[in-house]
């Protein structure tokens, strides 16, 4: 889709971003005002209107109804809402899977167009740095978590297979400012090619369901870009450039896993209850 066709549509558009609030959500916001008529921000957490087209709904994924009220009127939903880090089970069970399940019920309640989820490289993490992983392979989490996550993509497909529900399962990388250490020449996401990203899954024509790895062009990326290029996804950002001022890191370890700390057992027990 060319760009300025993507303009005419988004301007037209309203669109939710669940957990506002989040740090990825704010970057995007700042890069969506003035391309999205209406972007109505939901959280649970305190949350101002800051940008133009901006409107606030307080509501928690885990509300049914709240959920169905958020998303009224709207053409698409960027569902970044939940917990973002390993943590205690039933809570990632309570959160990223049953919340997930009410932003795609409301959805289709709702007869909204398209979501947009936020999934995790980790859903592959314990695939070795020397394998280029794609999003057809077999999953291979590296924590509970990454496991949260691939339910939500399963409901996203099932969601897009039984209900037409337009779906694009984005599998953000590390995303930061700037890579720190070094398994962020391979994993780092740049803000830019971050909202390249989203703005492509919010676009693509024709979708029915996707998954892609959200990550910059880095030069030494362990994961596929083709699936991302097939929906307009062009990374231009490359972590090499940061490469004599980051940290020695764990991908230096020939065939260590693409989840770094992640898949150590320590990792995921020190944060079950």
């Amino acid at each position: 889709m060319k760009a300025d066709t993507v303009a005419v549509v988004l301007s037209e558009q309203t669109w939710v971003l669940t957990g506002a609030a989040g740090r990825i959500a704010c970057s995007l916001r700042a890069g969506l005002a003035g391309r999205v008529a209406r972007l109505r921000l939901v959280d649970t957490a305190s949350v101002q209107a800051e940008h133009q087209g901006e409107e606030v709904a307080t509501a928690d994924i885990r509300d049914q109804r709240a959920m169905v009220s958020a998303l009224a009127g709207a053409h698409g939903v960027l569902h970044l809402a939940g917990i973002a880090d390993e943590a205690d089970f039933h809570d990632l069970v309570d959160v990223n899977i049953v919340g997930s399940h009410h932003v795609l019920e409301a959805a289709r309640r709702n007869g909204v167009e398209r979501v947009v989820y936020a999934s995790t490289n980790h859903v592959t993490g314990f695939y070795p740095t020397s394998t280029v992983v794609g999003p057809t392979m077999a999953p291979r989490p590296d924590g509970f978590y990454a496991v949260s996550k691939l339910a939500g993509e399963a409901l996203a497909r099932l969601y897009a297979d039984k209900f037409a529900l337009s779906v694009a399962s984005v599998r953000i990388a590390s995303f930061l400012e700037r890579p720190l250490d070094e398994r962020h020449l391979s994993t780092w996401l740049s803000p830019a090619d971050c909202l390249a990203a989203f703005l492509a899954a919010m676009t693509a024509p024709d979708l029915t369901y996707a998954a892609f790895y959200a990550v910059s062009r880095n030069t030494r990326r362990w994961w596929d870009l083709s699936a991302g290029h097939a929906l307009g996804f062009e990374p231009h950002d490359d972590a090499e450039h940061y490469a004599t001022d980051v940290r020695p890191g764990e991908s230096t370890v020939p065939d260590a896993s693409q989840g770094g700390d992640y898949t150590s057992a320590a990792y995921t027990l020190d944060r079950q209850r």
